[in-house]
């Protein structure tokens, strides 16, 4: 049933022999390189491993209960247990996206609804970064334009794991299907009357790229400067120190003005064009491969409303997958698991049915 993993068995080997050489970590990129599919590897090989011994197993109980009624039992249960291997081998072989592992920015902007969009805006920040807290991951406020009434118009965000991951738990395997516009229910706290309104805000997640990702011709850059708005504070409004970066070739632009040196805020506005770039790129490709797009969760198109946070019912819901559930107070907290796990679990079946 598995015979094309014997190749991935010998090439699991290969690896393990080379990363054993010492002379290959005098490159550090390439050993990083195969220490990542060495890494990828040892999860499928460990567990075709089982599946063979499983089978074999089986074959041995099988002759004994010919001669002895009593190993019947332990027949049927080896047989349960190959089943569970086999099922296990099916998922860790259905193709990985390559950025599972990277670590993301996300952006969260505030769409219709004016001041109660930009107050969602602030409680989906919130969400993710109490879910992030949750599961020990790392975040970072790159920039950020506040609105009056102290939600956000505006804010990206780095999300960065700490140290290895397990497959599939790497940031963007878990926050890429976050993008896309969230829409809210409830009544506002401006609304007197206490009419329920609906508003939306924008989510944007883009695998975080690293130098090596996006070569930029410095040529293609126009930066300019300009001076920081906002509520006010240290250096807001009085130097020109927030920047803009436009990529010429593409015209995908990017800013920051949170920092106080215009030399910090450029660093972070090329931390996000990189990203923004590599995201861009990566959308190409999926455009390119009609099918490999259509086995996909989350769509290119970033207008399709994703999910519904209604209030009165305290109800989620997920339109892509058609997740429902009645703890809203909770997911708002950090609790962002089932939700995404429910996406996770659509994806794979749907990339399992096409393999």
């Amino acid at each position: 049933m598995f015979e094309a993993v014997e190749d991935l068995v010998a090439e699991h080997a290969d690896l393990e022999t080379k990363l054993a050489d010492p002379s290959v970590h005098a490159d550090q990129a390439n050993a990083r390189k195969l220490n990542k599919r060495y890494a990828e590897l040892t999860p499928i090989v460990g567990t075709y491993g089982s599946w063979k011994q499983a089978g074999d197993d089986i074959e041995t109980a099988r002759e004994l209960a010919a001669d002895d009624p009593d190993f019947v039992a332990e027949v049927k249960e080896l047989e349960q247990q190959r089943e569970e291997l086999t099922e296990k081998l099916r998922l860790l072989l259905v193709p990985r996206d390559p950025s599972d592992e990277k670590d993301v920015i996300l952006e969260i902007k505030a769409g219709a609804g004016g001041d109660e969009s930009a107050l969602f805006a602030g409680d989906l920040l919130r969400m993710y970064l109490r879910y992030a807290e949750r599961v020990g991951w790392k975040t970072e406020i790159i920039d950020a334009t506040e609105s009056e009434l102290g939600g956000y118009k505006d804010v990206q965000v780095a999300v960065k794991t700490r140290g290895q991951t397990e497959p599939g738990q790497g940031v963007w395997a878990r926050l890429k299907y976050e993008g896309g516009v969230h829409r809210v229910q409830r009544v506002p706290a401006t609304e007197s009357q206490g009419r329920i309104h609906t508003s939306a805000a924008g989510v944007l997640v883009t695998p975080e790229a690293e130098e090596v990702d996006v070569e930029i011709n410095p040529n293609d850059l126009r930066i300019d400067v300009y001076r920081s708005s906002g509520p006010g504070g240290q250096s807001v409004n009085t130097t020109d120190s927030a920047v803009r970066i436009t990529h010429l070739p593409t015209g995908v632009v990017a800013s920051c003005q949170n920092e106080k040196s215009q030399l910090q805020n450029k660093e972070q506005a090329l931390r996000i064009l990189r990203s923004r770039l590599l995201a861009a790129a990566q959308e190409e490709a999926e455009r390119e491969a009609a099918d490999a797009r259509r086995s996909q969760v989350r769509t290119v198109d970033r207008s399709e409303k994703i999910r519904t946070y209604n209030f009165p019912e305290n109800r989620i819901s997920d339109h892509r997958v058609g997740f429902k559930a009645y703890n809203l107070d909770q997911v708002l907290d950090g609790e962002l698991d089932a939700v995404i796990q429910a996406c996770v679990d659509a994806d794979s079946a749907a990339k399992l049915a096409a393999a």
